[in-house]
């Protein structure tokens, strides 16, 4: 069995930040200690890792991609491969993807279908989600034997009619189920027939322009959603995570019910935290790439996300990730913004990202590494093994230089898409080396890991339930 030694690194979980040494055996962290001691000096190994003036950080956890997925004719840009490699570039070594039921069919026949796509083909570790997109007494009970097989999460659309959308007697059905078999329902919280509406009024007075996906995609209509799939939630007893939070208001919901103690979750992602409907205005159809559901909104929701954050209402930065190129998918809409493909990539610079926000001062280190590494782990049940630096935790350990300047741009990330939603953003802060189960993945600009690498991981359920 190899053993690698990572020495003289500051070593930052979301608990603690030490320095120390890292040894690691075959897959899996056996011990740390102090850089300097003699147990760490007694340390032999076949790999040494000079992590001098760097950080040493557990790899992340991204909770929410869609690679390959259909949606609107097309297909996301980023395979199970190209988007796990993107990944481990960016210091992402763990991804939970979306499997996805279609109306008339099992979620067995969804799971298995997502499997087929991603096994053997992906550069890091991988979970599923089950897109519940038809509750019939026929899926419901599936639900339980999913949660049994480590499929320990279930996402729901309010949004989206005639496509994913399930209506307030489905969503309840499928909370008290995840009640009883202790599986976690995530909420796209948007009140999807009242947009409709507003997508087709806006269309018929000749607003066709993308900046105006997010006009009719209302705030108001975020919260309403939120603080109705809150209550639902409270009726069936379960827990409930609202994925893509983007909303000041919808925040409010969320930090309400938690102060009442509900089992109450909520994420939101780095381009409700850095961009906003100033990039959906650009001209000549350029507000096309920053189309996603929930919108953008404009600049002063920041701050509210910013603290949730730090206050804990909420608890997660996903990506969401879900690209498609601007030529030849994105133009799809040209003269009707209902027909943009909705998505943004960027599992790629989700850490880096994050770094730039503790050095502009909106988080801690351990913070950054709570919300990206630590949290999304225990929440879908993959926790101690992924988003921690400890004994018995898998390798997946990056070495990060916070120093390094980087600009973010499409000709140079290595997702596959054609343009970057953070173009010509100047950051400090990169992932060096990346450890994926003890094998290192990237190192100083060299990729030397491997379609097949990355291993399926069932997942326990949530560990914030008790």
């Amino acid at each position: 069995m190899s053993r690698t030694v990572i020495r003289g690194g500051l070593v930052i979980t979301a608990a603690e930040e030490v320095r120390a040494d890292v040894l690691i055996e075959g897959e899996q962290v056996v011990a740390l200690a102090t850089t300097g001691s003699a147990v760490a000096d007694g340390w032999t190994a076949d790999t040494v890792i000079d992590a001098t003036g760097h950080y040493v950080i557990p790899g992340g956890v991204d909770a929410h991609t869609h690679m390959q997925m259909p949606f609107g004719g097309t297909t996301a840009a980023d395979t199970f491969e190209t988007g796990t490699r993107a990944a481990a570039w960016g210091g992402t070594t763990t991804i939970v993807d979306f499997a996805i039921q279609s109306v008339g069919s099992s979620l067995r026949e969804g799971l298995d279908a997502w499997h087929a796509k991603a096994e053997g083909n992906c550069a890091v570790d991988y979970g599923f989600h089950m897109i519940l997109s038809d509750v019939t007494e026929n899926s419901l009970k599936e639900m339980d034997a999913l949660v049994g097989e480590g499929v320990t999460s279930f996402k729901m659309f309010m949004a989206y009619p005639g496509v994913f959308y399930s209506d307030d007697g489905r969503i309840l059905r499928a909370m008290q189920r995840g009640a009883a078999n202790g599986g976690l329902i995530m909420m796209h919280a948007e009140n999807g027939i009242a947009i409709d509406v507003l997508v087709e009024q806006a269309l018929a007075a000749g607003r066709t322009d993308p900046r105006y996906h997010g006009e009719v995609r209302r705030e108001l209509l975020e919260a309403e959603a939120t603080h109705r799939a809150i209550k639902l939630a409270q009726v069936a007893g379960a827990p409930l995570y609202v994925v893509h939070v983007s909303a000041a208001s919808a925040v409010a919901e969320l930090a309400t019910a938690r102060r009442q103690g509900l089992p109450v979750f909520g994420e939101t992602c780095p381009q409700y935290l850095f961009l906003s409907t100033d990039n959906l205005a650009e001209p000549d159809f350029e507000g096309a790439k920053y189309v996603c559901s929930t919108p953008l909104r404009p600049r002063e929701h920041q701050a509210e996300l910013w603290k949730g954050l730090r206050t804990g209402d909420l608890q997660v930065v996903s990506t969401d990730h879900c690209p498609f190129c601007f030529s030849g998918q994105k133009e799809l809409g040209r003269g009707d913004f209902s027909k943009i493909p909705n998505g943004l990539p960027g599992v790629e610079n989700r850490m880096d990202l994050l770094h730039q926000a503790v050095l502009d001062g909106h988080i801690t280190r351990r913070r950054w590494i709570d919300i990206a590494c630590a949290t999304p782990a225990r929440m879908f049940g993959l926790h101690p093994r992924k988003g921690t630096i400890a004994p018995g935790a898998d390798a997946d350990i990056v070495v990060y230089d916070p120093t390094a300047p980087q600009t973010i741009s499409a000709t140079t990330h290595h997702m596959n898409v054609d343009y970057s939603a953070y173009e010509g953003k100047q950051v400090t802060g990169r992932a060096r080396t990346v450890l994926s189960r003890g094998s290192v993945v990237v190192d100083a600009g060299a990729w030397l890991g491997r379609a097949g690498h990355g291993r399926y991981q069932p997942r326990a359920t949530c560990q914030y339930l008790g």
